[in-house]
């Protein structure tokens, strides 16, 4: 019998070197994502094979995957996620089973997944947290198209009166082109979206049927926000209500305004600089309601001057920080573009409207999460993060899931991989097709909003409410 020495062969056992595979560097990610989560308020039943980090986990891998059906990504992401987590238990090969549990949880999984990111978005990326000094938001809405079947026509068709007519805020007075005729009637889902500014990232999400009020969902995400937070929005957000709201609220404001909106001046209810204007319509007047007093920025230089109403001061930020605030605030068009585009969720898949819903919301997360996880690693070797590509960011993903079993090469690993997804410098030429005529006509500018000197009668009423204060 042969003699083996227990020293050299326990020696020899410590120097065996495990491979890692690909699958390791996403399971690391999640890690990351995930792991700072409240998961223990959430209780599935003892008999259900999944956990709510693991479900958690498995809805991430679903929304990253790029397989054409909803199906596929779920068998996809299935697949992974047994070979990540090697559950005791197999999860459940159902497609039907994992929607149900999403539509059952999706509401408590979203809110811990937001409340993890925002902590780490804050704390991982300081110097992008702040703009000038204040934390920045935007805000905006978009369409999202949805097959055109049963249960999208009951749950997303444009809004109707009891007469059959359209609300007055979905209809135009006459259809601009053909297309837009035959789209009238089309379902679809409407996405209010509040970003982050400085790191380009979502915070939050309103998802309503098409016509749905902007500025309800933006009333609805107000206590989301952190104190003193700064909102910059477009002309579809104006409204005395609305606005005031969110200045009682402990938050500030940027909106652009045009023709529909009065403004007065010189009522004397505040001290007044030069730009000072007052929001005071006349029902609010009647109702006892103070005005509010804003600050009016002009941008001139383009081809039309946009007006600009902020309930910051001067000394908070100056024209040159106002006029870069609005600047900015056009980075949540680029996220949607890279959503629709980028992402490939111009026209979601599901036929059932609560099916799309889900998708949609995983959809925001997965995006989150790979542009989060992107702009951490970056931070980490001195690269600018608004220099990452996302569809970089997504290859790189889709490439270790399709990968997961392969051994990983070196210098591949996921926080290496992502600093180096990054957007070309090169400039373009200018292209002979760029004034090529477009079908889809732009919209009319918003135009100057209406100034008016306050009367006697105002000028009383407002010294009435400041006596009375």
């Amino acid at each position: 019998m042969s003699h083996q020495d227990p020293s050299r062969s326990q020696q020899g056992r410590s120097q065996v070197v495990v491979a890692e595979f690909q699958a390791d560097q996403l399971k690391q990610s999640l890690e990351r994502l995930l792991g700072e989560g409240d998961w223990g308020a959430i209780r599935f039943r003892d008999d259900c094979t999944w956990g709510p980090r693991q479900l958690a986990a498995t809805a991430l891998l679903w929304a990253w995957s790029d397989e054409l059906t909803l199906g596929d990504r779920f068998f996809a992401a299935r697949r992974l996620a047994q070979f990540l987590f090697a559950p005791q238990q197999e999860f459940a090969s159902s497609v039907q089973a994992f929607m149900k549990l999403l539509l059952r949880w999706t509401v408590l999984l979203v809110g811990v997944l937001q409340v993890t990111f925002r902590r780490q978005m804050q704390r991982a990326l300081p110097t992008l947290w702040r703009v000038h000094g204040l934390v920045l938001f935007g805000i905006d809405g978009s369409r999202v198209d949805v097959p055109r079947s049963k249960s999208h026509e009951a749950a997303h068709a444009p809004v109707r009166d009891g007469k059959g007519r359209k609300l007055k805020r979905n209809r135009r007075q006459k259809p601009r082109t053909a297309i837009h005729s035959r789209k009238a009637s089309v379902p679809q889902m409407w996405l209010t979206l509040l970003f982050h500014v400085g790191t380009g990232l979502p915070w939050s999400w309103r998802i309503g049927p098409t016509g749905s009020s902007e500025r309800e969902h933006w009333l609805a995400m107000l206590d989301e926000l952190p104190s003193n937070a700064l909102i910059t929005a477009d002309a579809g957000f104006v409204g005395y209500d609305c606005l005031r709201a969110v200045v009682n609220s402990g938050r500030h404001f940027l909106v652009r305004v045009g023709s529909n909106v009065r403004l007065l001046y010189k009522l004397g209810f505040s001290r007044e600089v030069v730009g000072t204007v007052y929001l005071w319509p006349d029902r609010a007047a009647r109702r006892s309601q103070p005005p509010l007093v804003l600050r009016l920025v002009v941008a001139t230089g383009g081809k039309y001057p946009v007006y600009l109403l902020t309930s910051v001061g001067e000394e908070e930020l100056s024209r040159g920080q106002v006029l870069d605030v609005y600047r900015r605030r056009w980075g949540v068009e680029l996220f949607f573009r890279h959503l629709k585009q980028t992402y490939q969720r111009r026209k979601l898949r599901s036929t059932n409207a609560a099916h799309a819903r889900l998708e949609l919301e995983w959809s925001l997360l997965g995006l989150w999460s790979m542009a989060l996880d992107a702009q951490v690693q970056a931070t980490r070797v001195q690269l600018d993060p608004p220099q990452l590509s996302l569809a970089g960011v997504w290859r790189t993903y889709r490439r270790l899931m399709r990968d997961y079993r392969h051994p990983l090469a070196r210098q591949q690993s996921l926080p290496h991989q992502l600093p180096q997804a990054v957007r070309d410098t090169y400039e373009r030429a200018n292209k002979s097709s760029r004034n090529y005529p477009r079908k889809k006509r732009p919209d009319p500018p918003a135009g100057s909003p209406e100034f008016l000197l306050a009367t006697k009668s105002q000028i009383h009423r407002a010294r009435y409410l400041t006596t009375a204060a």
